[in-house]
């Protein structure tokens, strides 16, 4: 059996900057209000009339880690894309990304595990590639928010926490056992699914027809729900259980740390985490002050980033971990 090797990463986010202070002239918030809870100080979101779309942003994270991994478009076997706001309801943008890539008519995936998606998709790719299936598999997380929150005063408790963008990764064989990605631990708990939460459309509760037919400006089924507290208690609990299944799993502790790279959804998650763990400023990554939670594409815009700024070497024990909607969480071991 095989390991599957990170030899590539690139992102992509938005030019437009929306700041705290931006948001307070859309809604009733501030900047000390965001900052407290959140930690986040600012967003990137696609401007109305952009050409940034979630495929589109994903194709431009995906370009870069292609180039960086120094392979060609025609070496990739394989796509998983990793979103919760797809360009369109059906189809999934893996094959939006297979066609503006011009790659081959290899597989193309969508993974919608929201918050956790990127390391479900990662998930399904080491897979495959340690059974031998694919040998270069390209992995995606993106996500277009701004587009549908409720930029008003009734939705400030979630709009002020998410931004757009997208980040991309390209795995590959490794014969080394030791090396690459060495355990993934994914779960879930179906029961808390109504916690974290876009009901609309949907066929289980209010479909496009029943909106159209009502034009109710005060539904907010096709808003997303999020009962904050709660979600944050639950968060910090089980981004600790499965960090330490995936050390445990490699007869790794704590101190084999290198570098956490949590998903970036709240700075006080992050930081509890951090504490629980103990692990010094140097040894954790956030960004989420820069870019809010991009839900699937926070991990992998943020491993980049780390990677770019010389935090990641070689021969390092990272750590990804994210919790979200589902509600799902997972973790991935890396020996770098």
């Amino acid at each position: 059996m095989y390991n599957s090797k990170i030899i590539g990463l690139g992102k992509y986010v938005p030019e437009n900057v929306v700041t705290n202070d931006d948001l307070s002239k859309m809604m009733d918030t501030n900047d000390a209000w965001i900052t407290e809870r959140t930690g986040i100080k600012e967003r990137r979101w696609v401007k109305q009339g952009s050409d940034d779309t979630t495929a589109t942003m994903g194709v431009k994270a995906a370009k870069i880690a292609i180039d960086r991994a120094g392979i060609s478009k025609d070496d990739i076997d394989f796509i998983v894309f990793a979103t919760l706001s797809p360009d369109m309801y059906f189809p999934g943008p893996g094959v939006q990304v297979q066609h503006a890539l011009g790659i081959k008519t290899v597989g193309a995936l969508d993974v919608r595990n929201q918050c956790s998606g990127f390391i479900y998709a990662l998930s399904v790719a080491d897979n495959f590639i340690k059974t031998g299936m694919y040998k270069n598999i390209l992995v995606i997380g993106s996500e277009l928010h701004s587009h549908g929150l409720d930029k008003t005063t009734r939705g400030r408790g979630v709009s002020v926490i998410f931004g757009d963008g997208a980040g991309a990764a390209v795995l590959t064989r490794e014969e080394n056992n030791n090396k690459g990605i060495l355990s993934t631990h994914l779960h879930s708990q179906g029961e808390h699914a109504e916690e974290l939460v876009l009901k609309a459309p949907g066929m289980g509760t209010r479909w496009v027809n029943d909106i159209l037919e009502d034009n109710n400006p005060e539904d907010e089924s096709y808003f997303p729900y999020m009962n904050g507290q709660f979600v944050f208690k639950n968060a910090v609990v089980r981004f600790s259980e499965v960090i330490m299944e995936g050390l445990m799993a490699n007869g790794l502790h704590k101190e084999s740390i290198d570098m956490l790279i949590p998903h970036q959804a709240n700075l006080r998650i992050a930081q509890f985490i951090q504490k629980k763990f103990r692990l010094s400023d140097s040894q954790v990554f956030n960004n989420i002050q820069k870019y809010g939670n991009t839900t699937a594409a926070s991990i992998p815009i943020a491993l980049t980033e780390a990677w770019e700024e010389g935090k990641i070497k070689t021969g390092d024990t990272v750590v990804l971990a994210a919790f979200g909607s589902g509600f799902t969480w997972g973790s991935a071991i890396i020996n770098w």
